[in-house]
C-alpha cells in the first residue's frame, strides 16, 4: 500500500494516480476494518430468539478472544515473510472462509469463528504497526478512529439485520449467519489493488523474536496488557451478554437486539473520536480515566436500572468501551520506537490481553448462574474498570515527549 506521506513524486506519475493510489488505499482500509467484528457481534441479538443455550453463547463468546489471543503472534511471522499488504490479504480470505463455514449448522458455526478468530488476530496486531509505517505521525489518530469506527459500523449494521432476517428466513438462524460474508467479501477486494504495492518479504527486519523477551521486562508493556485485557474482556462480555441482561430485566427480545445493534453504533462513535483525541495529547493518562468513567457509568446504569433507559446504557457503554478499543492501537503507535518494536508491542500486549479477555465470557456466565442475577457480574465488572484505571496509567504517560518502551 502507498503512505498518505509520500514524498515529491516521480515527473512520471500523474496527480490523478496519486489520488486513485490514496483511494484505494483509504478504502481498503475501511473495508478491512469495517469486518473485524461482524461476525462476533451476530450471536448477541440471535440468542434469545434463536433457542441457544448459556453454554453455546458461552463457548461463542469466549473462543474470539481466547483465540486472537494466540494466534496474535502469527501475525509477526506472516508481516515477515508476506509484508503487511499480502498478510492482510490472506487474513481476508481466510475470514471469507470463516464467514462461510459459520453457516454450516452449529458445529459450523463453532469451527468458522475459530477461522475467523484466527484472521482477525491477523489483522488486530498489524492496523497499528500498517498506520504506523504507512501513514503520517500526525494521521495516527485519525486513522485508528476510522478503524474502530468503521468496525462499529460494519458489525452495528449487520447485528441490527439479524433479527429481520431470522424472521424472514422462517426463524432458521443459519441464513442470519450468512449476512457475514458480504462484508467478508468486500473486505478482500479491498485488499486486491494493494498486492501489487506489497514488499518483498525480506523487506523487514527479522528483529521481533529478538526484542520480545526485552520487552516482556517493561512496566509499559504489562500496562498496555493489563488496560486492553481489561477493556477487552468487559467488550466481548457486553457483547455476549447485554441483550440478555436488557431481557432478564424485562426488555422484549426485539428491542434488546435493537440494543446490541445501538451498542455497536456507540462502539463507532467512541472508537472514532477518542483516537483522536488520544493521539493530540503527549499525555494519554486522562483519556484512560475518561474511558474508565464513561463504561463505569454505562455499567452502573445496567446495574441499577437496567430497564428504565436501555438506550442509555447501551450507547454510553458502546461508547466508553469502543473509545477503549480504539485508543489501545494509539498506545502502541505512540510507545513504540519502530514499525518493528510496535508490532513486538502490540503482538505482546494482545496476546496477553486476548487471553485476559476470555474470561470475561465465562466469569459472566459464571458468576450469573451461581447467584440468578446479573447484579454480580455487574458488580464485578466495576471492580475491573477501578483495577484498569490505577494499572493502566503506565500505558498513558510518554516521557518527555518521547515514545518509550519501559
Amino acid at each position: 500500500m502507498q503512505p498518505l506521506q509520500t514524498g515529491a513524486a516521480p515527473a512520471a506519475t500523474s496527480r490523478a494516480g496519486v489520488g486513485t493510489s490514496t483511494v484505494l488505499l483509504v478504502a481498503g482500509f475501511v473495508l478491512i476494518s469495517a469486518n473485524t467484528r461482524v461476525a462476533f457481534g451476530q450471536i448477541g441479538p440471535l440468542a434469545p430468539v434463536a433457542g441457544f443455550d448459556a453454554s453455546t453463547v458461552t463457548l461463542l463468546g469466549l473462543i474470539p478472544p481466547l483465540v486472537m489471543g494466540l494466534f496474535a503472534p502469527l501475525a509477526v511471522l506472516a508481516r515477515r515473510h508476506l509484508g503487511e499488504e499480502r498478510a492482510l490479504f490472506a487474513a481476508s480470505a481466510l475470514l471469507l472462509a470463516g464467514a462461510l463455514v459459520r453457516m454450516a449448522g452449529m458445529p459450523g458455526l463453532i469451527v468458522g469463528t475459530v477461522v475467523v478468530s484466527v484472521a482477525t488476530a491477523v489483522v488486530n496486531v498489524l492496523v497499528p504497526v500498517f498506520v504506523r509505517k504507512r501513514f503520517a505521525p500526525e494521521r495516527t489518530g485519525v486513522m485508528m478512529g476510522v478503524y474502530a469506527m468503521s468496525m462499529g459500523a460494519g458489525s452495528a449494521v449487520i447485528a441490527a439485520l439479524m433479527i429481520p432476517v431470522w424472521r424472514a428466513s422462517g426463524e432458521s438462524w443459519p441464513p442470519a449467519i450468512g449476512l457475514a460474508v458480504i462484508p467478508a467479501v468486500l473486505a478482500l477486494a479491498g485488499t486486491v489493488p494493494q498486492l501489487r504495492h506489497a514488499p518483498q518479504p525480506d523487506a523487514h527486519a527479522a528483529t521481533s523474536d529478538h526484542d520480545r523477551p526485552r520487552v516482556l521486562r517493561t512496566w509499559t508493556a504489562w500496562s498496555l496488557t493489563v488496560f486492553f485485557g481489561i477493556q477487552t474482556l468487559l467488550f466481548y462480555a457486553t457483547l455476549a451478554w447485554l441483550p440478555s441482561i436488557l431481557v432478564a430485566a424485562g426488555v422484549s427480545n426485539g428491542t434488546a437486539g435493537n440494543m446490541q445493534a445501538l451498542f455497536i453504533v456507540g462502539v463507532a462513535a467512541g472508537g472514532l473520536v477518542a483516537p483522536i483525541l488520544a493521539a493530540a495529547s503527549v499525555d494519554q493518562r486522562p483519556h484512560i480515566l475518561a474511558i474508565v468513567a464513561v463504561c463505569a457509568a454505562g455499567f452502573a446504569g445496567l446495574l441499577i436500572a437496567p430497564g428504565t433507559a436501555p438506550v442509555a446504557w447501551a450507547l454510553i457503554l458502546g461508547v466508553g468501551l469502543g473509545a477503549g478499543q480504539a485508543v489501545a492501537g494509539v498506545l502502541y503507535a505512540r510507545r513504540g520506537r519502530t514499525p518493528d518494536h510496535v508490532a513486538v508491542l502490540s503482538t505482546v500486549a494482545q496476546t496477553g490481553g486476548y487471553l485476559i479477555a476470555a474470561t470475561g465470557p465465562i466469569l459472566a456466565s459464571w458468576l450469573h448462574g451461581r447467584t440468578g442475577s446479573w447484579t454480580v457480574p455487574l458488580g464485578a465488572f466495576l471492580t475491573l474498570l477501578a483495577v484498569n484505571a490505577v494499572a493502566s496509567m503506565r500505558a498513558g504517560y510518554d516521557r518527555a515527549g518521547r515514545a518509550v518502551s519501559g
